[in-house]
């Protein structure tokens, strides 16, 4: 799939399929409606041909400018038979030896009506350029950024899911309870090790440690361990603001010698990190502490 290259004096947003009013928007139109400003941190899934491949530097926290997705679906009135939100992207191109017209996603109705889904045409306030998305891309908030079309053009509500390579095919997990396949959506939560830096000695005996946590759904506690998970220590964790990752910052005492940090992130509601076999198991560092 390729970086297409767009005119933003001649970008047009089409909205329509299960809808009474069906329209099409420029971007000075777009410009004039309601803004909105929501700051969240901002996943890459990785690669969907290893769905299970930790990928534990595809994160940073954004500052989006937009307009809500609401606001446009209220403009065209959805009918009632809609469930589904499809989005389309101006790229296209081959993919694992698959081609793509379009790059499409979807979301389900009460997904679109939230109010931090926006059409976003701003980043951390300034232009949103092409390399990210622009001039306009969708932004789902706590989903996996595959999900934030980028280089938006089309907006269609529908009966059913889309029925794209990216949708059908690619970006599916499959849950290991049921045997069934599922959407990429929500972030499951994940965790950081910022400070110390891998692989540096440290004088002990106390240790400070500190990272990022984030989650979908907001992170309740963060715990620290330097013995490979035998014991561990809770963490100091700041409140999230909107959707943004949140820092944690821990001081323990650790015996010399050569040790190993590993960070775990549990959710709001309950869900803790994996220790291992799964994209967002822990994260572990090695340290040398002098006594």
């Amino acid at each position: 799939m390729g970086s297409p290259e767009i005119d933003p004096t001649k970008w047009i947003l089409r909205v329509d399929g299960l809808v009474e009013d069906p329209f099409t928007l420029s971007l000075p139109q777009l410009y004039e409606l309601p803004s909105v400003t929501v700051t969240s941190f901002h996943e890459c899934f990785g690669s969907p041909l290893q769905p299970l491949v930790k990928n534990p530097w595809r994160i940073g926290n954004v500052t989006w400018t937009g307009v809500r997705l609401s606001t446009i679906l209220a403009m065209a009135t959805p009918l009632e038979p809609a469930k589904f939100v499809w989005t389309e992207g101006l790229d296209h191109g081959t993919f694992a030896g698959k081609y793509a017209d379009r790059y499409q996603k979807d979301l389900p109705m009460e997904k679109a009506a939230r109010p931090e889904v926006i059409l976003a045409y701003k980043i951390n306030g300034t232009p949103l350029r092409r390399e990210r998305g622009g001039p306009v891309r969708l932004i789902v908030p706590g989903w996996f950024g595959t999900n934030s079309t980028k280089w938006l053009c089309r907006i269609t509500l529908r009966d059913q899911r889309a029925p794209s390579l990216y949708t059908t095919h690619w970006y599916n997990v499959r849950d290991p309870g049921t045997g069934t396949s599922k959407p990429v959506w929500n972030v499951e939560p994940n965790s950081l090790i910022v400070s110390p830096e891998p692989d540096t000695v440290l004088k002990g005996p106390l240790v400070s440690v500190d990272g990022w946590a984030w989650s979908h759904d907001g992170i309740a506690q963060v715990d620290v361990s330097f013995d490979d998970g035998e014991s561990w220590a809770r963490a100091e964790l700041e409140p999230r603001e909107d959707f943004s990752w949140q820092r944690y910052r821990v001081e323990l005492p650790v015996p010399p010698g050569k040790r190993r940090f590993t960070v775990r992130a549990t959710s709001v509601s309950g869900v803790w990190q994996p220790l291992s076999g799964s994209r967002n198991h822990v994260h572990s560092i090695s340290v040398e502490v002098l006594g």
